[in-house]
């Protein structure tokens, strides 16, 4: 996700579920070779497992991209094939690849040649007239032949011409049907499924056909759905009790940040969506926008917002934000 996966928003989302792989926002190999390499792939060692997801076409260039984040700790190198923004095509890399799976599987092998993590690629069921089963399955054929280690595929078509990539999200139908058939006909390979899942019982169901979820907006709009996926998924028991608590246990963190020069708005902008369902939720949000967002903000004015909130089982559902940008 763009401009929102960022580290900050990891840690956040780790305090919630000890299990779930994140991932980072897409990176092009271009910046990963020539630019600030800490502020663009920087992590904390408890965000793992993460994923850094990058965008590119110059298997050279991706290999050696992918060389430097293996070196940063990552725990796998995704390739994005799915994202359909304007920017990204201009530069020949994102849902675009879809129509030349000869040079991903180039750049799958030349990655896989770099690294020793996991390579994955991360598609669209097909793009603009392309006959999507024909597209999907050709695609795989040929990424899996390269010995990419997995595909995560957004369960929609990406429309290159004539939508714009906030339409690309929700307009063209989602075909999760087709996603199943492919996995029936790679039993051994995994394959995940992304695209439009809005909650955990929703990945349960599509648990029983593909072999992962990939949750997006779901999480970033609703944080709090994370909490049930280590009790709901794999059994074990939540890292923190409630989204309260989680707060808590990031106030460390958002005090270093500080310290080291960043706004408080750097953290609090992915908070948005929690509490959803509580009184005050509302009240929560319009602290955050406003006293949040000034330089010189401190924790005072998040520990403001949060006595805003009601605790305790949620109420009523109140309005919501828009939803967030996916990659």
């Amino acid at each position: 996700m763009m401009d929102w996966t960022d580290r900050r928003c990891r840690a956040f989302h780790r305090l919630l579920t000890r299990r779930a792989r994140l991932y980072t926002e897409m990176v092009t190999a271009d910046a990963v070779v020539f630019g600030p390499r800490e502020r663009l792939l920087g992590f904390d060692a408890a965000e793992h497992p993460v994923a850094l997801q990058l965008g590119g076409s110059e298997p050279k260039r991706l290999a050696e991209a992918a060389r430097i984040g293996a070196d940063f700790g990552y725990d796998e190198i995704n390739l994005n094939c799915g994202c359909p923004s304007d920017r990204v095509q201009s530069g020949r890399f994102g849902a675009c690849l879809m129509r030349e799976p000869a040079l991903v599987a180039e750049c799958v092998s030349a990655m896989k040649a770099a690294v020793a993590v996991p390579v994955t690629v991360k598609c669209r069921i097909g793009v603009d007239d392309q006959e999507p089963r024909e597209a999907l399955f050709a695609f795989a054929e040929t990424v899996k032949a390269a010995d990419a280690d997995a595909l995560i595929v957004h369960a929609r078509k990406a429309w290159l011409e004539g939508l714009s990539p906030k339409d690309n999200r929700t307009v063209p139908p989602l075909d999760y049907g087709l996603v199943y058939a492919l996995k029936r006909e790679h039993p051994d390979w995994p394959i995940l499924l992304n695209g439009g899942v809005p909650d955990l019982s929703a990945a349960r169901a599509h648990l029983a056909h593909v072999d992962g979820v990939m949750l997006g907006r779901a999480a970033y709009q609703n944080p709090e759905l994370l909490l049930g996926v280590d009790p709901e998924l794999f059994g074990e028991p939540a890292p923190v009790a409630d989204a309260f608590e989680a707060l808590e246990a990031l106030m460390p963190a958002i005090a270093a940040g500080l310290a080291r020069g960043e706004r408080l708005h750097d953290f609090t902008r992915h908070l948005h969506g929690l509490f959803s369902g509580r009184r005050g939720a509302r009240a929560f949000r319009q602290v955050l926008a406003t006293e949040a967002v000034g330089r010189g903000a401190g924790l005072e004015a998040l520990r403001a917002a949060m006595a805003r909130v009601e605790r305790g089982p949620a109420g009523e559902a109140e309005a919501r934000l828009p939803a967030a940008a996916t990659a």
